[in-house]
C-alpha cells in the first residue's frame, strides 16, 4: 500500500531530513515532491517554511493514513543536521594537503598542455574560493578525469554536487576555449559521483516498481541534466515502464511512466 506524509521545515532539505527520521526510512525508499519552497524573507520578514510530501510503500493490510506520523514536533528531530555535512567534518583534519598541491598535480599533468591547462585554471578558482585542493589527473583518450584531494571537499561537492558540476562546467569552458578539437572533463572528490550513480540507480528501481504495482506514473522531484540521464538510463530496459522529462531548468523532473506495451 502507498502511503505519504507531508511535513513542514525551514527549508526543503531540513523537511525531507525530518520526515525520513519520523519514518525511519532511508531517502531512497520515498519519493520527494516539493508542496512549497522555503523562503528566508528580508530580515526574517515574510519568510516562509518549506513544505514537501514524502511518499513510501507501506504494508498491503489497511490501517490508518500515516499522516499519523506527521504531528510529531519537528523540535526533537536533533539528528537532521547530521546528513547534510557528515563527511567534510570527519575528514577535516588532515594535516598534509597543504603539501600535495603543486608535486601532485605536476606529476600527473607532466608535458600534457590540456593537464596544465586544467591545473592552472582550478588552482586559481580555489585560491579565490578560499579552498585547499589539490587536482589529480588522468587522461583516457580525449577524457580527462580530476579528482580534487584536500581537506573539506565536502565545500567542493555542495548540495547534490551542485559546486562539484559548476567546477567542472568552468573547468570545461576555461580550456576549451579557442580549441578546434575539445576535450570531455570529468571532476570528482571522494568518490561522490559513484555513490550519486549507485542511489540513483535504486530510486530508479524502487520508483519503477511502484509505478508498475500501483499503474500510474510517478514524478521524481528536480534533477540535473547528468542526475535525469542516470534515471533513464537504469530504466531503460525495465519492463513496462518508460521515463521522460519534464518542466525547465532549474526545475525539470524525470517522470517514471507506467507502460503496459513495453515488453
Amino acid at each position: 500500500m502507498e502511503k505519504y506524509i507531508e511535513v513542514t521545515a525551514k527549508t526543503e532539505d531540513e523537511a525531507i531530513a525530518k520526515g525520513l527520521a519520523q519514518l525511519g526510512l532511508d531517502r531512497d525508499d520515498v519519493s520527494v515532491e516539493i508542496l512549497e519552497r522555503g523562503k528566508t524573507g528580508f530580515l526574517g520578514i515574510g519568510s516562509v517554511p518549506a513544505k514537501v510530501k514524502l511518499t513510501y510503500e507501506g504494508p498491503d493490510e489497511p490501517e490508518p493514513a500515516p499522516v499519523v506520523e506527521q504531528p510529531v514536533p519537528a523540535a526533537p528531530q536533533a539528528p537532521v543536521e547530521k546528513r547534510p555535512e557528515p563527511a567534510p567534518r570527519e575528514k577535516k583534519p588532515q594535516p598534509a594537503v597543504k603539501e600535495k598541491p603543486a608535486p601532485a598535480a605536476e606529476a600527473e599533468s607532466g608535458e600534457d598542455p590540456v593537464a596544465e591547462a586544467i591545473v592552472k585554471f582550478q588552482t586559481g578558482l580555489f585560491a579565490h574560493m578560499g579552498v585547499e585542493a589539490t587536482p589529480v589527473i588522468t587522461r583516457e583518450g580525449d577524457t580527462y578525469q580530476v579528482v580534487l584531494e584536500g581537506e573539506n571537499m565536502g565545500a567542493l561537492i555542495g548540495h547534490r554536487g551542485e559546486t562539484l558540476d559548476a567546477i567542472q562546467q568552468l573547468t570545461g569552458y576555461a580550456v576549451n576555449r579557442g580549441r578546434s578539437h575539445r576535450v570531455r572533463i570529468h571532476v570528482d572528490a571522494e568518490g561522490y559521483r559513484a555513490r550519486r550513480e549507485e542511489s540513483l540507480e535504486r530510486l530508479a528501481r524502487k520508483t519503477a516498481q511502484r509505478a508498475v504495482k500501483y499503474r500510474r506514473n510517478v514524478t521524481l522531484e528536480p534533477m540535473n541534466a547528468y542526475e535525469r540521464h542516470v534515471i533513464h538510463a537504469a530504466l531503460q530496459d525495465f519492463p513496462n515502464v518508460t521515463t521522460y522529462s519534464t518542466g525547465t531548468e532549474p526545475n525539470r523532473r524525470t517522470v517514471v511512466s507506467y507502460d503496459p506495451g513495453k515488453a
